[in-house]
């Protein structure tokens, strides 16, 4: 039986992406904290960490899209707060930003990280904001802990994780997925080019995530003897 697991560890070279909402800032600030602190507890550089603001949860899915592309960028973390009001207007924007992150993570190959809280109340959201980090067994310890920090240790584990597994050969009939138009518009290809993306995004991201992993081993000195 083989068995795969990431570590919490300094990620290869590369960068990092935190994509946060600005609506809640109060809490989805502590949540970018939280996330920061865990980066730079793990050696993370400042240089290879990209934060962005957007106007709320609703549009992280589209800049998580436009960084997952990219093939140095290792992992896209996504953080907000979305707090059930007097109608069910929460409960869709949860559904949507729920579904657009995962399938960003399914089309790209690119952990992309869901650390969007979806509370009834102000005081879950500060309660999940907090500076307490719960140990993964909830059930041993029931404290809600920092999410953001929580989903940055998620993402370094993943992105060691596609170090340790084993390469894959892509089928041919998945090398080309067409590109939303908007996007294709924003990256100024011409309408008729809408159809495909650029080939090298299709590199299977084990294989990319090894080769940096290799080329950040090789500028590391050497321990002496």
């Amino acid at each position: 039986m083989q068995e795969y697991e990431g570590r919490i560890c300094p990620p290869p070279e590369g960068y990092i992406v935190i994509v946060v909402a600005k609506f809640n800032k109060t809490i989805t600030q502590r949540l970018l904290d939280g996330a920061l602190a865990k980066l730079r507890r793990h050696q993370v550089r400042e240089e290879d960490i990209r934060v962005v603001w957007v106007p709320g949860a609703y549009e992280i899915p589209y800049i998580a899209n436009y960084f997952a592309r990219d093939a140095d960028c290792l992992a896209v973390i996504c953080l907000g707060a979305v707090i059930k009001g007097d109608t069910s207007h929460d409960q869709h924007i949860n559904r949507y930003v729920g579904m657009a992150i995962g399938e960003a993570a399914a089309r790209f190959g690119t952990p992309v990280i869901f650390g969007v809280l979806t509370c009834d109340t102000i005081e879950q959201a500060h309660a999940r904001s907090g500076m307490l980090e719960s140990v993964r067994d909830k059930i041993l310890s029931p404290a809600p802990g920092n999410k953001g920090a929580e989903a940055a240790e998620a993402a370094l584990e993943l992105i060691d994780l596609m170090t340790e597994l084993p390469e894959i050969d892509i089928m041919p009939n998945i090398q080309s997925i067409p590109m939303p138009l908007g996007l294709a518009r924003l990256l100024g290809k011409p309408e008729e080019e809408d159809g495909d993306l650029d080939d090298d995004i299709f590199m299977p991201r084990q294989k990319n995530v090894k080769k940096l992993a290799k080329k950040s081993a090789k500028k590391k000195p050497k321990k002496k003897e």
